[in-house]
């Protein structure tokens, strides 16, 4: 997965930066995908900060797919540097509810299949 933040944090009221998300394979999407959000949402590394509630906006990229998805959602989590358990820092996005987004989030889980309901680790939740 490639994360290209902005350099800096924006300023309040700034527009944030775009964050690339590019899923290489399926296990990496599975490892990110977030279904306990009912819009869905993904686990986004990156050492920026952010706070609950902060627009982001993904420009998200899946296996297999020449596609690329633009996507606005919210900062739902933070996983802070340092986590226990060696957990990778960064930002659970939530998706927004809209018929967009849907498409992807029904893409997703297409794509997905039955490994959604693995109980093999991810980075989420």
């Amino acid at each position: 997965m490639s994360d290209t933040p902005a350099a800096a944090p924006a300023p309040q009221g700034a527009r944030p930066g775009v964050i690339q998300l590019v899923f290489k394979e399926k296990g990496a999407l599975y490892a990110a995908y977030m279904p306990m959000f009912t819009d869905g949402g993904l686990f986004v590394p990156t050492n920026r900060e952010y706070r609950l509630g902060d627009d982001i906006y993904l420009l998200l990229s899946m296996p297999d797919d020449p596609q690329r998805y633009p996507v606005a959602g919210k900062v739902a989590w933070i996983t802070p540097a340092n986590a226990s358990g060696g957990r990778t820092q960064g930002v659970g996005v939530r998706f927004p509810s809209d018929e967009k987004t849907r498409v992807i989030k029904l893409k997703i889980e297409e794509m997905l299949g039955t490994s959604i309901s693995s109980s093999k680790p991810t980075q989420t939740i």
